[in-house]
């Protein structure tokens, strides 16, 4: 039978498992020197968490200045940027902002294509009309769609802490946004004795720790209206949550409907469990 040390120290390594460690998380590799991407506090974490409405319209900003040069979002539409739950820019400011993109429609009656302002039901357009072109203008690199990147992105947090990640209900589900985050803010210089081919990038999150993508963020490159800092830092963390919202837009309706249903079987649960106390408390045992 296992002695009461056996049960404590399994007691112990569930308890660091489920609540984690900061000296763990923070120090741990994955056996080839990869430090893993620090873990964010995100306004959409946990089973009550909303998104920050304007941290996603500060994310969206970001995205369009500086990371739409290259990268496409495919499956957004300019509608969706009004939906509840998202940024909800206002139906004037989404209906001006598709105006101001290009659309390639057509055929026309004459069997031609041409190009049209924008409207609200349309998606974003891509960077480069296919991935030849935009291989030839980025020499040979083809960045990603970012429309579900936050959701196709992440990094295993490493024993123990996979343990918890593996029961439902209580995963950690931000790991692609804690990786791009640490991806964008992952930059420096490279170390002595390292030798990078032309045209690759020094990055401390990514795989290989070398990136064909240069630096895409720098302090003040985007200018805030709410007095948010300015910093590269901040810039990664906003994007990051847009990209979030724009990989799972129904994420707070998906949590609201989640707790309904667990509110549901709790009170399901209790008068059954008091239903049947009643019918056999007259029946002799």
């Amino acid at each position: 039978m296992p002695s009461s040390k056996t049960f404590g120290f399994l007691a112990a390594l569930a308890a660091v498992a489920f609540f984690g460690s900061p000296s763990v998380s923070a120090m741990a590799e994955d056996g080839h020197g990869q430090p893993k991407p620090p873990r964010q506090q995100w306004s959409f974490a946990g089973a009550f968490g909303s998104y920050d409405k304007g941290q996603l319209r500060r994310g969206f900003k970001v995205y369009k200045e500086v990371c739409s040069s290259c990268h496409s979002i495919g499956l957004l539409a300019f509608r969706n940027l009004s939906e509840k739950g998202g940024p909800e820019l206002s139906e004037a400011d989404a209906k001006a902002l598709a105006e101001s993109y290009k659309i390639k429609d057509g055929p026309n009656d004459a069997g031609d294509y041409y190009e049209r302002p924008g409207r609200l039901s349309d998606r974003f357009p891509p960077p480069f009309p296919n991935e030849q072109a935009a291989r030839a203008a980025l020499n040979g690199a083809y960045p990603p769609d970012m429309s579900v990147l936050a959701k196709a992105r992440g990094y295993s947090r490493g024993f123990p802490l996979f343990l918890a990640d593996a029961l439902p209900g209580f995963a950690y589900q931000e790991h692609g946004v804690d990786y791009i985050t640490a991806l964008l803010d992952g930059y420096a210089d490279t170390p002595k004795g390292v030798t990078l081919p032309p045209g690759q990038y020094y990055n401390l999150y990514m795989p290989g720790r070398r990136t064909g993508m240069p630096p895409p963020l720098s302090d003040g490159a985007v200018t805030y209206d709410d007095g948010s800092p300015q910093t590269v830092a901040q810039y990664a963390k906003d994007v990051s949550a847009f990209l979030m919202w724009a990989a799972e837009p129904h994420l707070e309706e998906r949590k609201q409907v989640g707790l309904r249903v667990v509110g549901f079987l709790i009170v399901l649960s209790a008068l059954v469990y008091f239903t049947k106390r009643k019918i056999w408390a007259k029946v002799e045992h």
